[in-house]
Parts: structure tokens; C-alpha cells; sequence
């Protein structure tokens, strides 16, 4: 069995120090395979947000973890133009991780992590061919019954955003989905809406793809959309999965109803009568726009 730590949209800047604790103090106690953090370490790309949200990861590794990570759209520059579309990701390959596209294989669970962020756009997120042909190479060498995961900061369907909405799909949609369909991807984790989530694919398109969508809302930003904040817990067991939301009470974080989910027919299914339960709604003040 698998157990991730799946964690996103952190926003070092606009972050609650005490949530940063918190996160660190419950990661440590689920002793995680793998903690995947799926995008936006700062709120606006700026040295000191990057080095905060550096030292974050760093002193995760020191307790003996290990951790994914992927760049998301506020990791690049917004007003400084230059560096936007010349060196939009240096300060993230230097204080967070150099590779824009890990990979950890660990038992019982294969990972990759894909770069969505773009340059040309301020907060729209595309996977290219040359990165579709690249996951296609890399979840080749995997044995067939390995449970592979696709991380991406951006979600690859149109979902619920957090303060209500329906976001974007990625770009080149067509074309990731025909993809994950003939990878036979099992879970598709993301971020940016700040909006926890879990359902099979065929609840946003026509034809699923056999595929489990995780979505993680914001782990430590004080920018809410509705919901407090968030992280999830994924066990993974061959053909059951469990996702537990672990959200922020006001005073520490705490596991919601875990959603446990078997393949049936190529769907995800829920055993027994769980609920997709989401964590508390955070007050209609705190709401901030979609971004």
C-alpha cells in the first residue's frame, strides 16, 4: 500500500504561519510514501516568498520525506514582464526544485508530476505534445499493474472553483484525455481551484478515462474561496482508494469522512455510503476571486 500526502496551492506571501506549522506537525505524523505538492508555492514569485516556501520543503525532507513537486501559474513573475518570458521558472528551479517534471516510483504507486504553468498566460494551464509523448515514455517502463498517478497544478477537466464557479480545462484537452485513456492512468491529482475533490472522470466528460480525480484545496494560503483550508491523505491499495480531506478547524487540522473507492467497469466507485463530504465553508468574507 501507498500513502500520499497531497498538499497544493500554499501561497507563501499571503500565508498563515501557524497553518504552515500545522502542516508540517500532520505530515510528519502520517509518516507519507510520498508528499506531493502540486503547485503555487508563492503568491506572487518574489525571492523571499520563494526562499519561505523553500525552507518549507526543505525542512519536510530533513523529517525523512520525500516530496514531488510541480510548479503552478503564481510561481511565475506577474508584473516583472522580463523575467516572465525569459526566465519565468529561475527562482523556482532554485529554491524549490530544479526539475519541472519529477518522477518517484514507490511502492505500490508510481508518480509524475508535469509542468503546467505557462509564460502567455496569466493563470490558464496546457500540457504539450512533447509532455504528453514525455508521460507516455515514462509510465511505459512501469509495470502494467502499478497504480500510475499524474500530478498537475492545473485541473485537467472544467471543476467546481472554490467560492463557487466552474474553472477552466486545460488546454489541449483532447489530446490529454485520449492520453490518459490509453495510459490507463489511475489518479489525476491537481490543484488551483483551492476546492478538495474526488470523483471519477466520467462525472465531467462524456467517456471516462478511468481515472480517479483528486483535487486538493489550499493547504496554507490565507486567500479562501469558500472552503478553509485543506490537504488530503491517499491510500492507495492495488484497486481501492481511500482520500481523506484533512481541513483546517480553526485551531488544527482535522480528517473529514474518508471517501474509499474500488473499480467497478472501469469507473471509480464509492463502497458503502460515504458521502463526498467537503471541508467547513469558510465565511462568505473571506471568499476571494478565482485566480
Amino acid at each position: 500500500m501507498a500513502r500520499l500526502a497531497h498538499i497544493s496551492d500554499l501561497h507563501f506571501g499571503a500565508h498563515d504561519d501557524k497553518l504552515v506549522a500545522a502542516v508540517e506537525r500532520r505530515i510528519d505524523a502520517e509518516k507519507p510514501d510520498l508528499v506531493v505538492a502540486s503547485g503555487d508555492f508563492t503568491q506572487r514569485a518574489r525571492t523571499a516568498q520563494f526562499k519561505q516556501a523553500g525552507a518549507f520543503v526543505q525542512r519536510i525532507r530533513d523529517k525523512g520525506h520525500v516530496v514531488l513537486t510541480i510548479p503552478g501559474n503564481h510561481d511565475i513573475p506577474l508584473y516583472d514582464i522580463f523575467r516572465r518570458f525569459f526566465a519565468p521558472l529561475t527562482r523556482y528551479r532554485k529554491f524549490i526544485n530544479p526539475v519541472l517534471c519529477p518522477f518517484h516510483e514507490i511502492p505500490g504507486a508510481a508518480v509524475l508530476g508535469i509542468n503546467t504553468a505557462r509564460s502567455a498566460t496569466f493563470k490558464d494551464g496546457k500540457i504539450n505534445n512533447e509532455q504528453i509523448a514525455f508521460i507516455g515514455e515514462t509510465f511505459g517502463r512501469i509495470e502494467p499493474k502499478t497504480p500510475r498517478i499524474l500530478v498537475t497544478h492545473h485541473p485537467i477537466f472544467a471543476l467546481p472553483v472554490g467560492g463557487g464557479g466552474i474553472g477552466k480545462p486545460i488546454k489541449n484537452q483532447a489530446a490529454v484525455l485520449n492520453m490518459v485513456g490509453e495510459l490507463g492512468l489511475d489518479l489525476l491529482l491537481a490543484g488551483h481551484n483551492h476546492r478538495a475533490s474526488r470523483e471519477d472522470s466520467s462525472e465531467f466528460v462524456t467517456k471516462s478515462t478511468g481515472a480517479l480525480v483528486i483535487q486538493a484545496g489550499t493547504a496554507t494560503s490565507t486567500r479562501v474561496r469558500g472552503e478553509k483550508q485543506s490537504f488530503n491523505i491517499i491510500d492507495i491499495d492495488g484497486e481501492t482508494v481511500t482520500v481523506t480531506v484533512v481541513g483546517w478547524d480553526g485551531t488544527d487540522f482535522k480528517d473529514g469522512t474518508p471517501a474509499r473507492f474500488t473499480r467497478k467497469d472501469d469507473r471509480w466507485m464509492l463502497i458503502g455510503d460515504q458521502g463526498l463530504e467537503h471541508v467547513p465553508s469558510a465565511p462568505k468574507e473571506a471568499a476571494q476571486p478565482a485566480s
